[in-house]
Parts: structure tokens; C-alpha cells; sequence
């Protein structure tokens, strides 16, 4: 009588995980959002674009594309288990949200250059390590952020200048952002193109020494 009762009850088999498997690649729609919106503002900031107005595209695509849709992006590569992705396009993505909270509210602030001269600089140095970081995911991805984190400083160096915009270290940082933007372009293009064809057709040089990670974003597992 004084059995476990427990014991009558036969174990259930664990529930199966309600969320379904993420099947596609969320990377090159988060890389397309930063290249596209990182794009148009550095052609803004090497004034080839002199309109009064063309911030306004800017923050559509900072609210939208770099924002919105790279953050969406980055949550999933959380579901995949992909460490360096989410933390890479989650962290992009609050970038340009904040940028299209801030701009709007630049003209109400007073001076701030010295106070953007920082946030730029704190993110030069976040893609600084996300870039030693990237020595083990693939070329195209180490060279987006080698070339973001120039971009960066110069930015930067830029903002804590006083005088007329736009500074001459602007301009200069807008030119890295160009070729940061169209890097980008070209890692997220070769993660849609090779994982449609199923083989290599754009190479993004994978670098895997030692044990491999478990995901490489923008690429597919099979390349």
C-alpha cells in the first residue's frame, strides 16, 4: 500500500517544439537592408547628393529596410542558434532606428557635435571586435566590417569637427560607407544566389579554421 504511485504512470515522451524549424536564410535580407540603407546615407555624406530633402529616403530606409526588416532578420539567426549573425543585425538594425529617432530631433537639439562624435565612436569600436569575430565566419563579412569601422571613424572624426558641414572627414567616411554599402551588397547577393542554385556561384571566401561554427551567415551549409 505504501508503493509510489508514480511509478504507475509511464513516462510521456517529451513535447515536440511547437516553433517550426527556421528553413531559410534570414542573412542576406539582413545584409541587403544594411548595404541599401548604409548606401544612400554615404552618398549624402560625400555631398554628391546636394538635394535639402535627401535625408528623408534616408530615414524611410533606416525605419524600414535597416531597421525593421534587419531586425526581424536577426532575431531568427537567434532561433538558428547563430551567435555572431544576431548579434551583428540586431545591433545594425538598433543603429539605424536610432538614426532615424535622432535626425528627426537634431534641428530642436542645439549643439551636439561632440555628443554624436561619441555614439559614432562606441560603434567604431563595437565593429572593431565584431570584426575579430568575423576572421571565422568568411572574407566578405570581414571586409563589410573592416571597411564599416572606417567608415566609423571617420564619422566620427568628422562630428567632433566644428564648422560648416559637411567636414572634409565626413566626406571621407561617407566614401568608405559607398564601399562598405556595395561589400554588403555583395555578401547578401551571394547568399541568396548560392543557396538558390545550391553551389558556389559567388565566392565570399570561407574561413574555417579549426572547428568549424555552426553557421556561417549569408552562406549556405552545403557551399
Amino acid at each position: 500500500m505504501n508503493e509510489d504511485t508514480r511509478s504507475l504512470h509511464p513516462e510521456r515522451p517529451p513535447a515536440e517544439d511547437p516553433l517550426p524549424a527556421v528553413r531559410g536564410d534570414p542573412a542576406p535580407l539582413g545584409l541587403a537592408g544594411f548595404a541599401f540603407t548604409t548606401l544612400l546615407l554615404s552618398i549624402v555624406n560625400t555631398n554628391l547628393l546636394r538635394e535639402p530633402g535627401a535625408v528623408v529616403p534616408v530615414l524611410g530606409l533606416a525605419a524600414f529596410y535597416g531597421g525593421l526588416a534587419q531586425f526581424v532578420a536577426g532575431l531568427f539567426e537567434f532561433r538558428r542558434g547563430n551567435t555572431f549573425g544576431a548579434t551583428a543585425l540586431v545591433s545594425y538594425a538598433a543603429f539605424w532606428l536610432s538614426y532615424w529617432w535622432i535626425v528627426q530631433r537634431l534641428a530642436f537639439a542645439g549643439d551636439v557635435h561632440n555628443a554624436l562624435g561619441l555614439f559614432l565612436l562606441g560603434w567604431c569600436i563595437f565593429t572593431v571586435y565584431m570584426a575579430v569575430a568575423a576572421l571565422r565566419v568568411s572574407l566578405a563579412v570581414l571586409m563589410v566590417l573592416v571597411l564599416l569601422a572606417l567608415t566609423y571613424l571617420f564619422l566620427a572624426i568628422g562630428a567632433f569637427q566644428t564648422g560648416a558641414q559637411p567636414h572634409a572627414m565626413t566626406q571621407v567616411g561617407g566614401w568608405f560607407g559607398i564601399a562598405t554599402g556595395l561589400v554588403a551588397w555583395y555578401a547578401s547577393a551571394a547568399g541568396v544566389i548560392n543557396e538558390t542554385h545550391g553551389r558556389t556561384v559567388l565566392p565570399v571566401g570561407l574561413r574555417r579554421p579549426g572547428p568549424a561554427p555552426a553557421r556561417v551567415p549569408g552562406v549556405p551549409p552545403e557551399a
